[in-house]
């Protein structure tokens, strides 16, 4: 079995080979902190997390590096309306950020380096990029020289002469080349600002991340990530600034994770359609949505929905069901499989974790990853389904879900109703339907059936089970 990962560069698969053998140096672009993030935001959190995940589970020992951008126009824009200082927004929803993606199980960067706590390093990057003829100072702002770099526009596969088109040298700007970009800015009246050689002022957006990248992992790192919004201009602008200094390829590998649409719609505010996670992790269970973004493949659209995500819920319960009812057959179970039938189990169960790990190593396909699960439970619920199991196969499957689950990053435990519970729920229904309350009775059938209890109404009265996931 080999790792395959898609190349956003080479708009092919490539055999994934680190630059030092066993270890990952990998750095995914993180959010602008003026807000808190929205699904699409959380989309680049997941994926990447999964793929840290998966590498580590092969395992690589991965250094993983996502940034804060806590300066920018727009954190500049919400101090202005709110009276707070950049510092102090930008602080606030770091929290919220990783609160949020904590929720979604997304694991702590090993390092979350911030533009201003870098500034010393940005400044001296620039520095060098006018010392080797790349970049210039105008009217106090810097400037990359686009055409001098001669790989321009190799990642977004777009030619100097295609980017021509539309580029203008914007009112205050002193460009030699409307192609050129900003690399210092210098600071208006009331900003935030840092001294530099150039007058105070503060760094353009794309030059933080190289100056990042090239402090924590060094001039060329195994994979670069980051949202498909991101490819141009930022990460385009990444590779011209790095490559330029250093004369090195800045990554390996360039992967990029697709939009999500709501409602097959652009998600944008002017549309109101912005799904926070914040609000979307107090109405779903975080694994649900952890699920529901790896039901497609990472570099392909995906379009939410309310619908879509109750689809995704329903589907999520039938494995947790599986998952629960495992664990409480456990308890009860006495060893009398034949042995024949327990080691055929066995050789299911490896080829299970032989065909996810076969799709994983497909770039990371999570969807068909997500497939064998549901093949497992099938195959669980066969266990499940004679007289008596094996304690050792129930067990083994267990770990089988354990062990994948946690590859890619949700929970499959949850508290299991016990029977007392049960009778109880069932007799307040049963007091309903005698007043004829149809609607409180039908609302604690679907109660229970949730938690994967499924009511049997006889002539001898309510009889109740626990459901496997074939039923």
């Amino acid at each position: 079995m080999t790792l395959k990962v898609y190349n956003s560069l080479t708009r092919q698969k490539e055999i994934f080979k680190p630059i030092e053998e066993g270890k990952v140096k990998m750095y995914v672009c993180g959010p602008t902190v003026y807000n808190y993030i929205h699904i699409g935001n959380a989309r680049p959190a997941v994926a990447f997390d999964t793929v840290r995940r998966y590498l580590e589970y092969i395992g690589y020992d991965v250094l993983y590096v996502s940034n804060f951008t806590d300066v920018d126009d727009r954190l500049i824009n919400a101090s202005k309306e709110r009276g707070e200082s950049v510092l102090d927004i930008a602080e606030r929803f770091i929290g919220a950020y990783k609160e949020d993606v904590h929720a979604l199980h997304v694991k702590e960067a090993d390092i979350h380096p911030r533009a201003t706590e870098t500034m010393d390093e940005i400044i001296l990057f620039i520095e060098r990029l006018i010392e080797k003829g790349y970049a210039y100072e105008s009217g106090g702002d810097v400037y990359f020289r686009t055409k001098r770099f001669n790989g321009y526009g190799k990642l977004s596969q777009q030619s100097i002469d295609e980017l021509k088109v539309g580029a203008r040298i914007e009112i205050g700007e002193h460009k030699e080349d409307p192609l050129d970009f900003t690399l210092w800015k210098t600071a208006k009246p009331g900003e935030i600002k840092w001294e530099s050689p150039w007058g105070e002022g503060r760094p353009g957006w794309h030059i933080e991340c190289s100056a990042m990248v090239e402090k924590y992992l060094g001039n060329t790192i195994d994979i670069h990530a980051g949202g498909q919004d991101l490819a141009f201009p930022h990460h385009e602008n990444e590779i011209a600034q790095s490559e330029a200094l250093h004369d090195e390829t800045m990554a390996n590998y360039w992967m990029h994770n697709g939009y999500i649409r709501i409602n097959n719609e652009k998600m944008s505010k002017s549309l109101g359609n912005v799904i926070l996670v914040h609000d979307l992790v107090r109405q779903y269970d975080p694994n649900v949505v952890r699920f529901f973004i790896q039901t497609v493949h990472y570099r392909h659209p995906i379009n939410f929905s309310d619908d879509l995500l109750k689809g995704a819920e329903q589907a999520f319960d039938r494995l947790r069901t599986t998952y629960n009812n495992l664990l409480h057959r456990l308890e009860v179970s006495a060893d009398l499989l034949d042995a024949e039938t327990t080691d055929a189990y066995k050789e299911t169960i490896a080829e299970l974790k032989a065909r996810f790990i076969k799709e994983m190593d497909d770039d990371f396909n999570t969807a068909n990853a997500i497939s064998v699960l549901f093949d497992a439970a099938k195959e669980a619920n066969k266990v499940m389904q004679a007289d008596n199991s094996s304690r050792d196969l129930l067990q083994r499957f267990i770990d089988l879900f354990d062990e994948l689950t946690g590859v890619l990053g949700f929970e499959l435990k949850q508290a299991v109703l016990l029977d007392e519970e049960i009778e109880q729920l069932i007799e307040r229904r049963e007091a309903a339907r005698k007043t004829r309350d149809f609607q409180t009775a039908d609302s604690i059938r679907d109660a229970l059936k949730e938690k994967g209890i499924v009511l049997e109404d006889t002539p001898q009265g309510v009889r109740w089970k626990r459901a496997l996931v074939n039923e």
